[in-house]
């Protein structure tokens, strides 16, 4: 049953809601959670390697620990707005703006 309703979902929040429930679910909201911290952790990555400096730089620019930096480019560790804001802005020199829907 749950191989046919995947092979008839025609957008891709049709498959999140069959393998996660449907939008505020407890199941649907962990993973809405989980991919944004992925995606965040990827930013943080790729903005990083393109300033050519290494995660022990960063955290000296921003006055933390390379261990730190390590986990959330990792996705092990939460983040608050305001060091998200402090890596981006301070760290990387990049612009920073938050959507809130």
């Amino acid at each position: 049953m749950k191989k046919e309703a995947i092979r008839n979902a025609k957008t891709f929040d049709e498959l999140l809601d069959i393998k996660y429930g449907e939008t505020g679910t407890s199941t649907r909201d962990e993973y809405e959670a989980k991919a944004n911290y992925f995606v965040i952790s990827e930013m943080l990555k790729e903005a990083r390697k393109e300033a050519h400096i290494t995660q022990e730089q960063l955290a000296d620019k921003i006055g933390t620990k390379k261990s730190y930096i390590s986990r959330l480019e990792n996705g092990k560790a939460d983040i608050q707005v305001s060091t998200l804001f402090k890596i981006f802005e301070t760290g990387l020199g990049r612009k920073i703006r938050l959507t809130l829907l």
